[in-house]
């Protein structure tokens, strides 16, 4: 497997541009979505 952390865990996808899940306020690709 691999190792896919997500914040929330919810049936719609978050996008690399939209908002990061966790609630930083910052895009999902420069914060939790970094590392995906």
């Amino acid at each position: 497997g691999g190792e896919e952390r997500t914040p929330v865990r919810k049936g719609k996808k978050v996008g690399r541009n939209d908002p990061c899940p966790c609630g930083s306020g910052k895009k999902y690709k420069k914060c939790c979505g970094a590392n995906a």
